[in-house]
């Protein structure tokens, strides 16, 4: 199997783990493959007799006997071979399952770090590395390698010459492996990065297909889609020739030491110091004995990728925040805290919101507002787990974010971001959030709170539509509303809403004006982002953002009392001047 390099000897946990369950499942196959590789003398010691024996008595029966019992041993042997392939197939998949739900995880929380696309996508394509190379021929040949020793030293027994020329080959090849490794390297490091690179491109492409074609950026698109494709095709073509070059001078090399061997010995038979059939039976061992670096060498690729992949996996799954079991807490029902928290992107250092810290007791909606870039967003990012605070506390019922078991958290918080994405399957199953066991009675009710079930029933399948990638076009009116659907789903305690409002109708903000009324009333906590004045009218507190810290906090009518276009920036100010003049308008 692979050989675990001395920086995976303090791999990530769950690495360690699949790798040393993988280790003691390869000693099963290299049972299986000790006894195929003995079972592989009994070719030159057929040749040996039938050389030495038969052909000198002329005994048809000994003839006969011989050629049974080879015939039971190849069938032996490729019985073992078919077991032997079969357990590294198993073994991949067991790697594989071991580590997917790692590998899942990590590429969730790489998206939620800013990473690229090409960065969360990683961990997926080193996992698919590794067992791409655990199920080909690789590490068969790597498990054959000791046993090469073996064929040597019985080439040694039959004539030292043999012996020697056998070793100098085996040598030769294994000089060829060290210069297959480090001239590889690099090649097929630049292949794996610029094959990411692809990708991510070529998807961002198809997901902004409608842009493209809209406006006629295909031509352009495609000559830096040609540059990253060259990029590619030019790393993958030097791994190849490296690895074409010495593999081809490895076989070369191969076929001319098999023939020397014959060579030397015809000279020893002349010499009348070997039999022909032990000449034959050493060019038989010798092949035996450097078949496996062959098959290594012409691997070598995929040895070099599956390597590095090991350590990249290892290494991002290290670096992200380790999950733990924790204490059940009961359901969330009285209050919202934000300690003087402060907000900055995963892995940055820059703040983006300072000493931010309000409090909310349950049947109370907040209104986030601010100017564009005032970190609204990453606030709301924060507040429902998303990013972990730079500093202070966000509590759900005293309890900080960080004591939750983040499914647990994920049960009582409801949100809806700026850009709504769907999975694919039908819109009762992305309205329950995808589970496996969807509660129907919980769905219907969903979609009646948010005011999008008619809607949802006037669609060709109902509740049955099938939507995300390459399903029914919904607009973006209808995605916000259905993404409601699925915020409310399971009565959620928290309710975060990213402007929820951005593509509604007058339907759909009536909906929504009637949502925040029905949560307040069953004792929900909202907090809210909006620029549109309707939303406001709901809340009971604003929360008002501007240069990178909080302006100000408090009840609606005592910010609204405030002159706000003396503190505030325009924009916020023109809303909450809005919502002043509709509460005017009420009370008159």
């Amino acid at each position: 199997m692979i050989k675990m390099p001395a920086p995976l000897r303090s791999a990530h946990p769950d690495v360690a783990a699949a790798l040393q369950e993988c280790r003691q499942a390869f000693m099963s196959v290299a049972v299986f493959s000790g006894v195929a590789n003995m079972i592989m003398l009994a070719g030159p010691l057929y040749m040996l007799q039938v050389y030495d024996r038969v052909l000198a008595s002329r005994s048809v029966p000994t003839l006969v006997a011989l050629s049974l019992f080879l015939v039971i041993a190849y069938a032996f042997q490729g019985g073992l071979d078919v077991v032997r392939s079969r357990l590294v197939v198993r073994i991949a998949s067991m790697l594989d399952l071991r580590l997917e739900r790692s590998v899942h995880d990590s590429l969730i929380r790489l998206a939620n770090q800013n990473r690229s696309s090409t960065e969360a996508h990683q961990p997926v394509r080193d996992l698919d590395q590794i067992r791409s190379f655990l199920t080909g021929p690789g590490p068969t040949a790597i498990v054959d390698l000791p046993w090469a020793p073996v064929f040597l030293a019985i080439c040694f027994l039959i004539h030292p010459w043999l012996g020697f020329a056998a070793l100098g080959g085996a040598i030769v090849l294994l000089v060829f492996t060290v210069l297959t490794e480090r001239r590889s390297r690099e090649p097929v490091r630049a292949m794996a990065q610029s094959a990411g690179v692809r990708s991510a491109t070529a998807e961002l492409t198809r997901r902004s297909s409608e842009t493209v074609v809209a406006m006629g950026m295909a031509t352009t698109l495609a000559s830096r889609w040609q540059q990253v494709n060259d990029r590619y095709r030019t790393a993958s073509t030097q791994a190849s020739d490296v690895t074409g070059l010495f593999g081809s001078v490895t076989k070369v090399m191969r076929m001319l030491l098999q023939s020397a061997m014959l060579g030397i010995g015809a000279y020893l038979v002349i010499r009348q110091e070997l039999s022909a059939g032990a000449m034959i039976a050493a060019s038989i061992m010798m092949g035996r004995a450097l078949a496996p670096i062959e098959i290594a060498i012409g691997n070598w690729r995929s040895l070099t990728s599956a390597r590095q992949s090991l350590l990249r996996l290892s290494k991002i799954l290290g670096q992200l925040p380790a999950t733990r079991d924790r204490t059940s807490l009961p359901r969330p029902v009285n209050r919202f805290d934000v300690e003087h928290v402060a907000v900055a992107a995963p892995g940055g250092k820059a703040t983006i919101l300072a000493d931010v810290h309000f409090g909310l007791s349950a049947g109370e909606a907040l209104a986030v507002v601010g100017p564009s870039a005032a970190g609204k967003t990453s606030l709301i990012r924060t507040l429902t787990g998303v990013w972990p605070t730079a500093r202070g506390k966000v509590r759900l019922d005293g309890a900080t974010l960080e004591q939750w078991d983040e499914d647990a958290l994920g049960a009582h918080v409801g949100y809806v971001g700026q850009n709504v994405e769907f999975f694919d399957g039908t819109i009762a199953e992305n309205i329950a959030r995808m589970s496996l066991t969807p509660d129907s009675d919980a769905v219907l009710t969903a979609g009646r709170a948010a005011g999008a079930h008619d809607m949802i029933l006037r669609l060709p399948g109902g509740y049955d539509t099938r939507i995300g990638d390459a399903s029914t076009v919904l607009s973006a009116g209808q995605r916000q509303r259905i993404a409601l659907a699925r915020a409310l789903y399971g009565d959620p305690f928290l309710v975060v809403l990213d402007e929820p409002n951005a593509n509604l109708d007058s339907e759909g903000e009536t909906a929504l004006h009637k949502v925040l009324g029905e949560l307040k009333a069953r004792g929900a906590i909202v907090v809210i982002i909006s620029h549109r004045p309707s939303a406001l009218e709901q809340c009971d507190k604003i929360l008002v953002l501007s240069n990178g810290a909080q302006q100000t906090f408090g009840p609606r009518e005592a910010i609204l009392r405030k002159s706000p276009a003396h503190q505030l920036r325009p924009a916020v100010a023109g809303n909450l001047a809005l919502v002043r003049q509709n509460d005017e308008e009420v009370e008159s």
